[in-house]
Parts: C-alpha cells; sequence; structure tokens
C-alpha cells in the first residue's frame, strides 16, 4: 500500500475520458424533491448518509450573455459527476427550497469506497478496548471542587477508549467493528469525501488531465462545497441516529451561560477534526498560563500606583523647591524653556512600574520556559489520545495543486522510484529565490514607514511644543496641564502607526499567498509553514518595529544643547522624558493591541453576524416554508481557505507583546488574559453558529508555531533585560543607590534616593549656544531664570571643567552596570531555561507505556494475520503441501523473526 502515498486514487476507479462522457449522459445524479424533514442528514431513502454537500446554480434558467462560457461550466460539471459515480461515489440533486435557481447535490461515499479510502489515508480506527488502567490523579479527592467546572457529564459522556491501528481493508475482521453505520465517524466520512472531490477530474485534454474541488468553486462550476452540521445550534434534533453535537457544544462551550467551563476538547476534535481541536487545546493551555502572570503583574501594577506618592525621586521632581526651580533645556530648537516640574505625573506614573524588574524577570524567563515545556507534555498526552503519533509527513498526500502541475520527472531519493514533480532543482531555487526577494522588499518598505513616522514625530513634536505651550486660549488651559507634547506626539504617531500597521497587513496577505501559491509546495502542511513563516516575519517586523524604536532608539543619539544631532541634516532628534520613554513605549503598546483586538472582533465576529443578518432579512419571504438542513448551513458563512492561520496568527502576535516588552508594560498579560478569555467563547460561538461545518483535517501538532513561539521566548529575554537596562532609569538608580557616596552636587545620604535628580541631570550654560541657534533669539527665557545655566538629561562635565560637556565617569559607571546586568541576566535566564527543558519530558511516562502497548498490539494482530495468509497460501498451492511439523516450524522462525 505504499504506492498509494503517491497516487491520487487507485487506478480501478480512474475513468478515460470517452466513457465518461458517455456516462454522464446516461448515469444522472438521481433526481429527488425534499422529504420535508428539516434536520435529515440522509438522502430521500433514508439510509444513505449525506457526506459532503456541493452546490450550483441552474445556467439555463438564466439569460446568460457569454453561452460559451456557461457551455463549459455545464460540461465541467457534468463530466465532474460522472466522474464521482465512476469512483463509486452515490449524487443525489434535490432543487432548492428557496431559491428555484440553486441546486443541491448530496454525495454518499458507500462502505466500499470508504474502507479503500481509509486505507489510503491511513486514518486510525480501534482494534481493543484500552485495557492499561488509569493512575488516580492526586487531586481525586477535590474533584468535587472542580466538577462545575467542567461541561455537563449528562450531556457530554465520556467515550470508550481504544488502542488503535491504520485501516486495512484486508485485516477488517481485526478491527472493533460494532455497527457499520458508525464505525467511520462523520468527521471520517466528510474528509475522505473532500479527498475524493479534491482529485475527481473535471477535464482532460490531451494528455493533461485538470482536477481539483478548488478550481471548480474558484471558477463558478460549483457556488459551494461543505460538509453538513448534524442539527441546528440552539434546538435539539429528533431525527433518529442524529447525534447533535453541535447542539451540545453550543450548550456546553460557545454560550455565554458556560464562559467559566472548560472546554470540551474531545467533542470538538471529534465535530470538527484533530486541526481545530489541537488549536482550542493550546488556547485554552495558553490561557491558563497567563493567569498567573496577569495576577502577578497586576498585583506589582496595584502596589507601585498605590505607592507612588512615597517615591523619594518623584517628590523631588514635584517638589516646588527643587523640580520647580531646576530649569530644563528647550527639547526642540523652536521649543521653550521648560521647568521640571512640568514632568510631575509621568514622574509618579512611572514610579508604578517600578517592580518591572521583579516582574520581568518572573514573567518572562521561567514562566515562558515552563509553559512551552508542558505545553508540549499536554501535547503528546493529545497525539495519544487523538491517534495523530503517527502523522507523518510521508503519509501526508500531496495537494491537488502540486499533483497537477507535475510534467517533469525525478528519482525518488527514498524509494528509488520514479516519480512527477512540478519543477526542476533549478526552478525550485528559482521560485525560493523570487519568494525571498519579494519578502525583503516589503520588510524594507516596512522599515520605511518607520522612518517615515519618526520624521513625522519630529516634526510633530516642534508643532505641539509652539503651538499647546503658546496658546492663550482658556479654554485649553486644563488640557495643557495634562497633555505634553510628548504625550500628544506619542498618542497621534500610535495611531497612525496602527492604521499604516493594518493598510500593510492587507496588502502584504495577499502577496504572501501569492508567492506561496508561486513556490508549489508538495502538501498541505508544507504549504502553510511556508505561508506562516512569511507572514510572521512580516508581522513581526510590522507591529513590533515601532516599539523597538521607542525603546532602543529613541533618545539614544541626541548628543547635548550645545551641539545637537539632526535627522536627515533638517529635525533635530527627539529626546526622552526625564524618567525614560517607558511611558510612551507603554502607549503605544497599549493602543496597538487594544486597536489589534478590536479590529479583529470586528473582523471575525460583527461582520460573518451583520451579513447572516442581511441574508436572513433578504430571504424572510422563505421563513415560513420548511428549509432542510443543506440550505440551512448553505445561508451560513463560508470558513477562510487557510482556516486556522490568522487565529494563531493573532494568538502569536499577542504572545509576543506579553513576552517580548512585559517589561515595560506589566498589564499586558492581564489584557491578554481578558482577551483570550473572549476569544475562545467568540470563536466557539462563530464557528458554531456562524460558519458551515469546516472540513476536519488531521494535524498532529501546531506546526511551524511552535518553533516560532520558543524562537520569541529566546528573544524575550534580551529584549526585557534592554528594556531595563537602557529604556527605563532603573539601573541608574540602582547605582545611585549601592554604589556612588559623593556626587558633584552634594553628598549621598545612606540608604536613600535623596539627591538623586542632581546627579541625574547635567548643567549646560546658554551662553554656549552658537549665535546663529534660534534658541538665542527665538526662545523666551523663564522669569525665575537669571543665571545663565539650564538642565539637560545626561551624565556630563558641566561648563568650565577642561573637559567640558563631555561624559563623566559616572556616565560610564551607569553604562557599565547596565553591561553587565545584560550578560548576568541573559546567561543566568538561558541556563535556567536549558535545566527545566531538560529536566521537563517532552512526553509523559504515562503516555510512554501506552504507544508501547498499542504498538505491541498492533504489530501482533498484522502478525498473525500475516501468518493466516501465509498458512493459507501454502496449503492450498499445488506444488507445495505444508505438513503439520513444517507449519509448526515455520510459526517458530517467524515468531523469532518478530
Amino acid at each position: 500500500m505504499s504506492v498509494l502515498f503517491f497516487t491520487v486514487y487507485p487506478e480501478e476507479f480512474l475513468p478515460t475520458y470517452h466513457s465518461i462522457r458517455e456516462g454522464a449522459k446516461v448515469d444522472k445524479a438521481q433526481q429527488a424533491e425534499f422529504n420535508g424533514k428539516p434536520d435529515s442528514l440522509f438522502f430521500n431513502d433514508g439510509v444513505r448518509r449525506i457526506d459532503f454537500i456541493l452546490v450550483y446554480e441552474d445556467e439555463d434558467k438564466k439569460d446568460f450573455e457569454k453561452r460559451h462560457t456557461f457551455a463549459r461550466r455545464l460540461r465541467r460539471r457534468e463530466y465532474f459527476e460522472a466522474s464521482l459515480m465512476k469512483m463509486g461515489v452515490e449524487l443525489e440533486a434535490t432543487p432548492s427550497v428557496v431559491d428555484d435557481k440553486l441546486t443541491f447535490l448530496k454525495i454518499h461515499m458507500p462502505w466500499d469506497v470508504l474502507c479503500t479510502y481509509a486505507e489510503v489515508l491511513h486514518i486510525k480506527l480501534p482494534i481493543q478496548v484500552n485495557d492499561l488502567s488509569s493512575r488516580p490523579s492526586p487531586w481525586r479527592y477535590l474533584s468535587w471542587i472542580a466538577k462545575p467546572f467542567y461541561p455537563s457529564e449528562d450531556l457530554i459522556r465520556k467515550e470508550t477508549e481504544f488502542f488503535t491501528a491504520p485501516f486495512e481493508k484486508d485485516r477488517l475482521e481485526y478491527f472493533y467493528v460494532k455497527d457499520r453505520d458508525i464505525f467511520f465517524t462523520p468527521s471520517m466520512r466528510s474528509r475522505m469525501a473532500y479527498y475524493i472531490l479534491s482529485r475527481a477530474p473535471y477535464e482532460i485534454r490531451g494528455s493533461i488531465k485538470k482536477f481539483g474541488m478548488n478550481k471548480l468553486l474558484d471558477g463558478g462550476v460549483y457556488k459551494a462545497a461543505y460538509p453538513l452540521h448534524d442539527c441546528r445550534f440552539n434546538v435539539r434534533s429528533s431525527e433518529e441516529g442524529c447525534p447533535n453535537e453541535r447542539y451540545l457544544l453550543y450548550e456546553e462551550w460557545a454560550h455565554p451561560k458556560s464562559f467559566y467551563k472548560m472546554q470540551p476538547l474531545d467533542l470538538i476534535r471529534k465535530y470538527y477534526g484533530e486541526k481545530i481541536g489541537i488549536y482550542f487545546a493550546w488556547l485554552g493551555f495558553y490561557t491558563i498560563m497567563l493567569t498567573l502572570a496577569a495576577a502577578v503583574g497586576l498585583g506589582c501594577f496595584i502596589y507601585g500606583y498605590t505607592t507612588k506618592d512615597t517615591s523619594t525621586w518623584s517628590n523631588e521632581v514635584c517638589d516646588p523647591n527643587i523640580g520647580g526651580k531646576l530649569v530644563m533645556c528647550p527639547q526642540c530648537d523652536s521649543c521653550n524653556y521648560w521647568p521640571l516640574i512640568s514632568t510631575c505625573d509621568t514622574s509618579k506614573v512611572s514610579y508604578a512600574f517600578f517592580l518591572i524588574l521583579v516582574f520581568s524577570c518572573f514573567c518572562s524567563f521561567p514562566p515562558v520556559t515552563l509553559f512551552l515545556e508542558f505545553w508540549k507534555r499536554y501535547q503528546a498526552e493529545l497525539e495519544y489520545e487523538w491517534d495523530t503519533v503517527e502523522f507523518l509527513e510521508q503519509e501526508e498526500p500531496p495537494r491537488p495543486e502540486y499533483e497537477a502541475k507535475c510534467v517533469y520527472e525525478r528519482k525518488n531519493p527514498v524509494t528509488g522510484v520514479k516519480e512527477k514533480v512540478p519543477y526542476t532543482a533549478w526552478g525550485r531555487c528559482v521560485r525560493v529565490s523570487i519568494g525571498m526577494g519579494t519578502v525583503l522588499f516589503w520588510i524594507m518598505l516596512i522599515l520605511a514607514s518607520i522612518v517615515a513616522i519618526t520624521v513625522y514625530r519630529l516634526a510633530v513634536f516642534i508643532t505641539f511644543s509652539t503651538k499647546l505651550r503658546n496658546t492663550d486660549l482658556k479654554d485649553l488651559e486644563p488640557l495643557k496641564e495634562y497633555v505634553t507634547p510628548q504625550m500628544a506626539t506619542s498618542v497621534t504617531a500610535s495611531i497612525i502607526s496602527f492604521v499604516v500597521i493594518m493598510i500593510l497587513n492587507v496588502l502584504y496577505e495577499r502577496v504572501a499567498i501569492w508567492i506561496t501559491d508561486f513556490e508549489l509546495p508538495r502538501t498541505k502542511t508544507d504549504y502553510e509553514n511556508s505561508l506562516t513563516l512569511k507572514m510572521f516575519l512580516f508581522q513581526f517586523v510590522n507591529y513590533y518595529s515601532s516599539c523597538f524604536y521607542i525603546a532602543f532608539a529613541k533618545g539614544k543619539a541626541v548628543g547635548y544643547p550645545g551641539k545637537p544631532v539632526y535627522l536627515l541634516g533638517e529635525y533635530r532628534n527627539e529626546e526622552c522624558d526625564p524618567g525614560g520613554c517607558l511611558i510612551e513605549l507603554t502607549t503605544q503598546l497599549a493602543i496597538i493591541m487594544g486597536g489589534k483586538a478590536i479590529w479583529n472582533n470586528i473582523q471575525e465576529v460583527l461582520l460573518p453576524w451583520v451579513k447572516n443578518l442581511i441574508f436572513r432579512h433578504c430571504n424572510s419571504a422563505a421563513s415560513e416554508k420548511v428549509i432542510p438542513r443543506w440550505e440551512q448551513d448553505y445561508q451560513l458563512q463560508p470558513s477562510s481557505k487557510l482556516g486556522l492561520f490568522y487565529e494563531y496568527l493573532e494568538m502569536v502576535i499577542q504572545f509576543g507583546f506579553v513576552t517580548l516588552f512585559v517589561a515595560s508594560f506589566p498589564l499586558a498579560p492581564v489584557l491578554a488574559l481578558i482577551n483570550n478569555l473572549a476569544e475562545i467563547r467568540i470563536d466557539a460561538w462563530k464557528i458554531t453558529t456562524q460558519f458551515r461545518r469546516i472540513v476536519p483535517e488531521k494535524a498532529q501538532d501546531i506546526g511551524a508555531w511552535q518553533p516560532i513561539l520558543q524562537g520569541i521566548a529566546i528573544l524575550a529575554v534580551a529584549t526585557n533585560a534592554m528594556i531595563i537596562a537602557f529604556t527605563s532609569d532603573m539601573i541608574p538608580r540602582l547605582v545611585y543607590y549601592w554604589s556612588f557616596s559623593v556626587y558633584p552636587y552634594g553628598d549621598h545620604p545612606d540608604n536613600t534616593m535623596e539627591g538623586y535628580i542632581n546627579s541625574s541631570l547635567s548643567v549646560f550654560n546658554i551662553s554656549d549656544f552658537h549665535s546663529s541657534s534660534s534658541l538665542v533669539t527665538n526662545t523666551s527665557i523663564p522669569s525665575n531664570f537669571s543665571n545663565g545655566f539650564v538642565f539637560f538629561l545626561d551624565f556630563r562635565f558641566p561648563p568650565g571643567h577642561p573637559r567640558q560637556y563631555e561624559h563623566n565617569v559616572y556616565y560610564w559607571h551607569v553604562n557599565a552596570a547596565k553591561m553587565a546586568f545584560i550578560i548576568v541576566v541573559e546567561h543566568i535566564v538561558y541556563f535556567t531555561k536549558f535545566i527545566l527543558s531538560y529536566m521537563i519530558p517532552d512526553v509523559p511516562y504515562a503516555v510512554k507505556e501506552q504507544i508501547k502497548r498499542e504498538k505491541y498490539l498492533t504489530q501482533i494482530i498484522l502478525h498473525e494475520t500475516n501468518l493466516k495468509l501465509v498458512t493459507r497460501r501454502l496449503k492450498n498451492g499445488d506444488d507445495e503441501i505444508l505438513s503439520n511439523e513444517e507449519a509448526k516450524v515455520t510459526k517458530e522462525e517467524m515468531e523469532l523473526d518478530f
């Protein structure tokens, strides 16, 4: 059966062109009227189950201008349906109840066809009840406390656990077939039906065979293709044999009243497939791990906010006798001098983040590692329970788009057999190079937009500084008290940055899909991994570049008042607030995270709901009619071709915000937790009530997102250490508190932070301004300023010193402490991550035992079957008769081989 890995479908199902054309005229799909049962999942005979639905429009009932196009569609549809019947699939066409132009084609797969394709797709099915006794949980005595937080056992009952093996048609008697009608679950049947639909030919021209359901959908031959929901989501079906799984999922999972309950993952997997199940399992696990980080972050923030008035540093800034008498140098060439006391509010707020050192080490380092390691263990348990342990890449069938373009031959390095491929080695290199070049171009475009926003910040800061400070309007006096030029510039730039991010996302999404289609990956997993890498690289630069600029670039190369640094020779580089750029980075993160969450909810929830509402309103005349199940589902929204790609991308980007910049925004885990609690139920409500049933797919893990998460976790160590060292003023404070006893402006009292303000500022004489500087002529001097000296944020020698305005020893001490902090923290954290990764096994011991037991049973069954086949063949042979003694020896030899 290994040959089937590389074939489209069994050769006996391959019809010729002429037989199809002749058969299409005779073997029409059975025409049937609706039987009046709205929740029926069967053909009109009530016996054959509907495995898939195709919808097409009867083109004879419309006046077409281009009859040639629609004649080709009709020809392709007839050929395609005849191909399906030649492959053993049974069809039944039913006209629409609501729209007489539509026809619904019901597809049923008989038992023999199901067995054939279950073997082709290596579907694992039960062979024996799991006889391994589960070990009692140490928390079983407290189960009554957690019981209300789990789905109702009366509605969703726990299913019997089985050992499973890949299905083989010739060994059917060894599988646990209690009832043929339910042996293959509806999700399995839909998956096999979709496999056939994706590979049935619809046209042959010479030696070129065209096939693929997606091509027919894109060409308008069919309007929709989907499996059926089993019932209405809010009403239990009364049809005999209906499992009502959709209703149960809505009641115990998607309904808002169940927001506090754990997810019924086994039922989700059974109804939607392993790919959907593993996503919700990961999202739920991630949300639970956020709870502890959110609690610690919220506690740190509350403590810092309630004790902000006790901070010696902020009290000195707000003291009229200290901060009120310190006149600061203008931050732009046309700005005014300003008193340090004007930053009183921001200095108090920045103290609320004083515990960022402890919190970032707690949240970004060991817990992230524990989250990833424990997720691997949990994922291993799901892999075993959901029969995806041996879901290997070579078992995954090629994509129809890949198979359709296979025109070259090459020798398979594994099997040694010649196989068809769509490109040569040189062609593949060209395709990948073009794709990489396009991705780099778009990344450079993002960086160009960041430069443009930076220029905007520099230009607008001057405008806000001059207009906001010089305005005489009395109505703006309260605004002027709370809105500083830095804050106004930061908020407007963040909003513009978010808008640019959203626009570039829409454009690049289409480019990334085009590039991936052009590269022509072999399997769907390869396709999704390639697209995932491209989209994440783009999103990483798009979402995080502005945050990296504020955290690590802004205010780092500004020079000093007498010799400022200019960008593009015109715009003076912007400076940070005396408390650092931490507040501005927090503002940027809050706007992007909040705006992204709101936009995603509008796009994912509100739009589908409004579309369905409009559709129902437009068809209100048909509301009195009895609408069948397949037509009810047709009125729902189609699922995305990329499936869960955007859901994963949204959560991984959020994971980056929570880990990469948590040192600047301790409330990020809190916001992420609130968002995720709503996201789980919103996604569940969306796919259960607003969308057609998704085609079930097999998946072993979360795919390419796993190494991406690990990469983010590693990078988070460096970014948070650098934020603490370079963006906040944590290290200068600690250096002042622990290391120095004498400063240029007085003695350092032991164990206090008094005098830190003077130590963090440098003095400048305004007479050292160049005569051409606008600061000499265009800037008003404060009334309390008479000695000709102002202050600026830096560590430099004062005027009159032999090395005036050069960096002093304190500057080098502080920078040395910053570098030492980064090196020490990174090494400690990376070592801790390595130890934790080594100590925590990826697969639990109990799961390993069950996997070994299952493999043993499978081999025993297959061995006995092979032995019987050999014995039967030898006994029935004409040239060789096997005696009892010889049979015994043969059996012993085979057991030794086993």
